[in-house]
């Protein structure tokens, strides 16, 4: 595996120095975009067309106060929960209080720590080397831990509240808005970024397998939803270069080494409260750096695809370049949509649920229930449609 040249280490002061002209000018910039602001819906239950404009011309929208306050509450009650449960280190099997961590039922890791303030994806071949350049990595504070935990998988399983997230009709009326009613699932990652040890995210576009395509255009490679579960600032949430998800695949490495620093220009924070709920094109060039901020930031992160861009693909990212992504695979990962908004209308029975088009007629057999649990949630990001 190739590794990454470590970038030279700052203090954390000199680092909150360096950024503060950088946030100030991106705020500004950020407040004339005029892509942040309540969901709104026309009859037909799709997304205005002021919306839609405004997300297609910056590749990102910030929807205010998407989620209500009770729900976000479960959420963070669900999160406190297995962050102290947490292995205190990749692959060990005990918490921070010597019990069983947290994870083991389930094939594939809930959790991946790294050393505080670090860059663990920047400048290495990791995630189809998409993360071209590191980071600044700051100096941890001396009363740091050795690992922090950056990164979990899984959220419709590990948590009901996740599950019943998956399944917010607003949330699906705005995947069926952007990439039709027959949209299909992408993945889930849930980012942390405690404190003053928060790791950073390096530059990058997320899609990979589709830039050659016949068939691109902006929209090919889908979206990511991140609910945020605290607020967050500029020192702490991601930051997007608008406009980007329109230029093809960009050589990252020549953009830094071109401006000599990592404060790429005309990038703007995705800043947001508790509640809001962000949108990112995964073509949109965007990065998050080190917190050093006193904001916990936790978002959970979902994406969504249109069904032409993954039938028939090769896998990429966390699944194997030999995955092929057949009618079978799809409906298979699809089936968790239908089993959360069945899971979410048991728990919330006066909201109206989001009727999903390609399980019509299957309701029946895709309810919420032990069984299904077992045979179609547990282990369901085995069948993850990345692209």
């Amino acid at each position: 595996m190739k590794k990454a040249t470590t970038v030279s280490s700052i203090s954390i002061s000199e680092y909150q120095e360096s950024q503060q002209d950088y946030i100030n000018a991106g705020l500004a910039r950020a407040g004339a975009l005029g892509n942040r602001g309540p969901v709104r819906f026309r009859r037909d239950g799709s997304l205005t067309s002021e919306i839609l404009e405004a997300f297609w011309r910056t590749g990102f929208y910030v929807f205010e106060n998407l989620i209500k306050e009770s729900e976000i509450n479960l959420l963070q009650r669900d999160m406190d929960d297995l962050l102290d449960r947490a292995p205190i280190d990749n692959g060990a099997s005990v918490d921070h209080r010597g019990r069983p961590a947290f994870g083991q039922q389930f094939d594939r890791s809930v959790y991946s720590l790294i050393k505080p303030l670090s860059d663990p994806w920047g400048g290495t071949d990791v995630l189809n080397g998409r993360h071209q350049t590191q980071m600044i990595q700051p100096k941890a504070p001396r009363n740091a831990p050795r690992k922090v935990v950056f990164l979990m998988g899984g959220m419709c399983q590990i948590m009901g509240s996740g599950l019943r997230l998956y399944g917010h009709p607003d949330l699906l009326s705005i995947a069926a808005s952007i990439n039709g009613n027959d949209f299909v699932p992408y993945n889930d990652a849930i980012f942390v970024k405690q404190p003053g040890v928060g790791g950073s995210v390096s530059w990058h576009q997320d899609g990979v397998t589709h830039w050659d395509s016949p068939e691109w255009d902006e929209g090919i490679h889908g979206f990511n939803f991140q609910v945020q579960l605290y607020d967050t600032s500029a020192q702490s949430c991601l930051w997007v270069v608008p406009g980007t998800h329109k230029a093809g695949k960009l050589n990252i490495k020549q953009l830094v080494a071109e401006h000599g620093s990592e404060q790429l220009p005309d990038a703007v924070p995705l800043h947001a409260k508790a509640g809001d709920v962000t949108i990112v094109n995964r073509q949109a060039l965007h990065c998050s750096f080190a917190n050093t901020s006193t904001d916990k930031r936790v978002s959970l992160t979902f994406g969504f695809h249109r069904r032409s861009s993954v039938l028939g693909a090769k896998g990429a990212l966390s699944e194997t370049a030999d995955t092929y992504y057949d009618e079978q695979r799809v409906d298979d990962r699809s089936k968790v949509i239908s089993v959360a908004i069945d899971a979410r209308t048991k728990f919330y029975p006066n909201e109206t649920a989001y009727h999903y088009q390609p399980m019509a007629g299957r309701e029946d057999e895709l309810r919420h229930t032990p069984e299904n649990w077992e045979k179609l949630i547990k282990n369901y990001n085995l069948k993850d449609l990345s692209i």
